[in-house]
């Protein structure tokens, strides 16, 4: 069996290599480059309603078409791919749509993004560098099981999304996916169970019964995290399924699926007390080598509480990879523009001119404009990246947060002042912050008011909660006044003063939340900044009355 792995590994490394060498070879010809990729995406959008309205052709220099083709957002194409969906002679580009993949934004309301096969190629030829130099720098995945994730969409939507389920396969060529496809501990066919937690149970069966498992590749940490929480949730259940080879009580919902069978792994699940420990995941995955998770902004504590958990594995980052597109990969220990994938440009955040990638420069902070093989053209993006180096004439850039942000009452808070005010916050070690929340309702004012959601790590007195979450709010709210829209807007009595609700499952009720607003589990962020309507994720503790005062 082990031969068997090394063998399909060694077949994917040697798939991917032609992808690194063209990716390597645009070191030292980015403008070139660009500019081909822009005709050649001329060519395949000529004679579409847009390229008509806007005088886009096949001729179509870089400067016509960043003189001439306004910024884009989704709502610019909701109605196009909507009318494609129902028409398919109606294109957005000369390319045969594979798949409409869901995605979710800030505000929860689920975007479809055609995935063409020319989009496909697109996303190919980024994936293939990442891997090649994931398999180079971290020899001990080049055997055993691979773990790519699914992103778990919503039990209600399972209809709506069967054969548009984001895996991460699905971003390879047929043949490639093929080989990974053989490598893989969980099987892709999960997808296809009832519900979230089916899929889940199944993901979580296979993983533990995988000693052979040597890389993890997730989106979210908080995703991660929650695998290794479910798994001691449900572990005596997943050790009697891995004893017996039947999956018991889910037999009915996931029958159709091969069980897995692993004694000594259920041995271990029943030994296990449920304390999330890195001595009992070192038992478990001895051989894992390397997760790959977000962890830059948000990311970053959970993601240094997940490779904590997993201390075993190297950890690498991910790159700025959306459903909309790719615009940076891991590479060379850096995050490195694909250039060979889309066509790129970014609009400077403090001079708010947009350029071309090859005039970028050290220091600058830059939002992409995306134009790919989907048929979305000079699509902007809400990420900003700091351009952080150079490989050859390659830009390295790293992610800094989001671009948006929230304006209840004129406040205008953006998701990257959150972020940084939150940074500068002198956190306790048993405190982490899960987002701040702009709520319009549920605040003891009766007013918006933002709310601050934290998580605890250790039982704490109520007394104790109650201090840190006044301390905590006092010190957000002094640096919110330094603003001087909020400002205004407390002055004008227009925004409640900032709270902060401490709970030891902030996280998981956060996500919940989300998920039943129907964002894609896998996918969700824990982001600096998000606005929020209803009723808060966890309610706050009601403070006890103080006996003292009632007899004054």
């Amino acid at each position: 069996m082990k031969r068997l792995s090394a063998l399909a590994h060694g077949l994917i490394r040697a798939s991917v290599q032609p992808g690194r060498h063209s990716f390597d070879s645009n070191r030292t010809s980015l403008q070139r480059l660009q500019r081909e990729k822009l005709t050649s995406l001329m060519k395949a959008v000529e004679g579409t309603p847009y390229a008509k309205a806007h005088g886009l052709t096949a001729k179509a220099s870089w400067e016509h078409f960043a003189g001439n083709a306004p910024m884009t957002n989704y709502s610019d194409w909701a109605g196009p791919i909507a009318e494609q969906q129902d028409k398919p002679d109606c294109a957005l580009i000369d390319s045969r749509v594979a798949r409409y993949q869901p995605t979710s934004g800030s505000t929860s309301a689920v975007k479809w993004i055609p995935y063409t096969r020319r989009f496909l190629k697109e996303l190919d030829a980024a994936i293939c560098p990442w891997i090649s130099d994931m398999y180079r720098r971290h020899a001990g995945i080049r055997s055993g099981a691979h773990y790519w994730s699914l992103s778990w969409v919503p039990t209600e939507m399972r209809a709506q999304t069967q054969g548009h389920i984001n895996d991460d396969m699905k971003l390879l060529s047929s043949g490639k996916r093929w080989l990974v496809g053989s490598t893989q501990a969980v099987p892709d066919a999960v997808s296809l169970a009832p519900t979230s937690d089916d899929s889940l149970f199944a993901s979580l069966a296979y993983l533990a019964a995988r000693r052979d498992l040597t890389a993890i590749s997730i989106w979210s940490p908080t995703f991660g995290l929650g695998l290794l929480e479910k798994l001691s949730l449900w572990r005596k259940e997943i050790a009697a399924v891995l004893v017996y080879g039947h999956w018991c009580s889910h037999q009915g919902s996931l029958g159709y699926l091969p069980c897995p069978e692993s004694e000594a792994a259920a041995d271990l699940l029943l030994d296990w007390d449920g304390e999330l420990s890195a001595s009992f995941f070192v038992n478990l995955w001895p051989r894992l080598a390397l997760i790959s998770a977000w962890d830059t902004a948000a990311s970053a504590p959970w993601a240094q509480r997940l490779q904590a958990l997993l201390p075993q594995a190297a950890f690498q980052g991910k790159g700025l990879w959306a459903t909309e597109g790719v615009v940076t990969i891991p590479y060379e220990n850096d995050f490195v523009l694909a250039a060979g994938s889309h066509v790129y440009e970014f609009e400077d955040t403090a001079s708010k001119l947009v350029l071309p990638p090859w005039q970028l420069e050290v220091g600058q902070e830059v939002v992409p404009i995306l134009s790919t093989g989907s048929g979305l053209l000079r699509y902007r993006m809400n990420d900003v990246l700091k351009v952080t180096g150079f490989k050859g004439q390659l830009p390295a850039m790293r992610f800094m947060g989001r671009n948006d942000g929230t304006d209840m009452a004129g406040e205008k808070i953006s998701t990257l002042l959150a972020q940084k005010l939150l940074e500068n916050i002198d956190w306790p070690s048993d405190l982490k912050p899960i987002a701040l929340l702009a709520a319009e309702q549920g605040c003891q004012t009766g007013r918006p008011a933002y709310v601050l959601l934290v998580e605890t790590e250790v039982e704490a007195t109520s007394y104790w909660r109650r201090r840190q979450e006044k301390d905590l709010a006092q010190a957000l709210e002094r640096a919110l006044l330094d603003q001087f829209h909020y400002l205004v807007a407390r002055n004008l009595n227009q925004l409640g003063p900032v709270r902060c609700i401490i709970h030891p499952d902030a996280r998981r009720h956060y996500l919940d939340a989300c998920r039943e607003r129907g964002m894609i589990e896998g996918n969700i962020k824990v982001e600096a900044l998000r606005h929020w309507t209803g009723a808060l994720p966890v309610a706050p503790a009601l403070a006890k009355p103080n006996p003292l005062r009632a007899l004054s």
